[in-house]
């Protein structure tokens, strides 16, 4: 209920300056008031005392007194005039008869006068004909003289305030009001916004920023803040999504190395086992033609030779994954690479060659590792040779620049299927694997492809040539400071 009622800091804060500001307007008001009556009474009994002090005279000189007071001219109509004693006793008075006056020596204003020798009384009713007089007295020699003017209208309405100065009092006074209104209204909806802001920092929460403070100290230290705080935060967040994606890298070489090792397990079944039956048969003793002892060591030989490229592409991959950092670089000249390629090519049977085309004239030389280079090259070529069906490859210069170049290779075979292309690069994936057995693959040779590609900082991609084939677009970088372990990732 509490919390319900209460007011919001910028109403708390008007009312408090409302308060302090009207405390000292009213007590102004009263003081100008209380001021303002003194010195209209003061002025008042200024004139009265004038008039006793004629009396006053006139009386100390033996003159006769009730002359003067009929003859001289009043200062005011219906002035009642007293003289008494210095004992108190009223020896004259032109309003009321003497015997029912009783001894004056208590009456304020006369007991005043007596000490100081003049003194003036406001509104005291009198207590012989029970009217109220504004009373001023002058004390002589020998007697006292007092004039009283009875309190009417026209004397309240002499002695009363001035209205015009109460109302441009209350006009500044409503004005003020305003001006600290709207004064206090950014300061307080400041205030709000920092105490909304420090609420969701407490409970780590975001804070809109499009809100605008005020252009002054506080709105600008309120912006500092705010803005600390989302530096803060971004930095929290950063540091939360790379520990995210570290563990989620960490997580993806896990599963990778295992998948890599359940896949070396199955690869290696196959050949191990048919070694072993080939090696079994041999050894029994069992009478065996020349011809086919040949066959069985043959057999032996082929799945010997696919256990040592298998170890051999393994033991690449690894390299590259691990030791990046221990592969060495140097100028790298592609002219070369791709020429004994196609030295390679002219040897092998008809039934497996293809003839390579390539339009590098020029010499084009990147900063990279040898054996990973010609790795790319070469693999692209065998899975053409073993997989493609087609009679011609193609290799493309497409783009050369200081720190890389753009290169197409291609093949005019029967390509793949679409569902195949996001995972060619994909370790021991085959879209054949019965032939791709049978041809010797060992199902790593685009794997090897895509991890030295990434290590030269590059990047490839397959898709369909629209002719028949499949075509490679190839980007390679020069290793730097900046694209070894960094660059390397885990094909997906």
């Amino acid at each position: 209920m509490a919390s319900a009622i209460r007011f919001s800091y910028h109403r708390r804060l008007f009312l408090m300056l409302l308060s302090f500001s009207w405390t000292i307007i009213l007590l102004s008001i009263g003081f100008q008031y209380m001021r303002e009556k003194q010195y209209k009474s003061d002025f008042l009994s200024a004139q009265l005392q004038q008039y006793n002090r004629h009396l006053l005279e006139t009386v100390e000189e033996g003159l006769p007194y009730e002359e003067y007071i009929a003859q001289h001219e009043k200062p005011f109509d219906n002035l009642r005039v007293s003289i008494i004693t210095l004992s108190g006793a009223v020896v004259y008075d032109n309003m009321i008869p003497l015997d029912s006056l009783d001894n004056h020596i208590g009456r304020p204003e006369i007991a005043e006068a007596y000490r100081h020798g003049s003194a003036y009384h406001i509104g005291r009713q009198s207590a012989s004909d029970g009217r109220e007089y504004f009373y001023s007295a002058t004390r002589g020699q020998r007697v006292i003289v007092r004039t009283a003017i009875p309190y009417s209208a026209t004397l309240r309405e002499m002695l009363s305030a001035d209205m015009t100065f109460l109302g441009v009092m209350i006009t500044i006074s409503l004005v003020m009001s305003i001006i600290a209104y709207f004064t206090t209204r950014p300061l307080g909806k400041t205030i709000e916004r920092l105490n909304r802001f420090a609420a969701k920092a407490e409970r780590g929460e975001a804070f809109d920023e499009g809100e605008a403070f005020p252009n002054d100290e506080l709105g600008s230290i309120s912006k500092h803040i705010v803005r600390l705080y989302t530096r803060l935060q971004q930095t929290i967040r950063d540091r939360d999504l790379a520990h995210e994606s570290a563990m989620r890298e960490e997580q993806e070489k896990i599963r990778i190395k295992r998948q890599l090792t359940n896949n070396i397990n199955h690869e290696l079944k196959t050949p191990i086992a048919s070694i072993q039956v080939c090696l079994e048969t041999l050894l029994s003793g069992i009478s065996l033609t020349e011809e086919k002892r040949q066959e069985l060591i043959g057999r032996c030989y082929t799945h010997n030779e696919r256990l040592r490229r298998l170890l051999a592409d393994v033991a690449l991959i690894t390299r590259m994954e691990d030791g990046s950092q221990l592969i060495g670089s140097e100028p790298v000249v592609l002219n070369d690479i791709i020429s004994e390629i196609a030295e390679e090519l002219e040897i092998l049977p008809e039934e497996e060659s293809m003839q390579l085309h390539s339009n590098l004239v020029t010499p084009v030389a990147i900063n990279g590792n040898p054996s990973l280079i010609g790795s790319i090259f070469r693999n692209l070529t065998e899975n053409a040779i073993a997989y493609s069906g087609g009679r011609n490859i193609y290799i493309t210069l497409i783009e050369k620049t200081e720190d890389s170049c753009a290169i197409r290779f291609e093949d005019d075979g029967t390509g793949v299927g679409e569902e195949h292309l996001p995972r060619l690069f994909e370790r021991f994936y085959r879209i054949d694997k019965g032939r791709s057995r049978n041809m010797g693959g060992t199902g790593l040779g685009l794997a090897i492809v895509k991890h030295a590609v990434l290590f030269h900082g590059g990047n490839i991609t397959a898709s369909n040539r629209k002719e028949g084939g499949l075509r490679f677009d190839i980007q390679l970088k020069s290793i730097g400071t900046n694209t070894q372990q960094a660059t390397l990732h885990h094909p997906t």
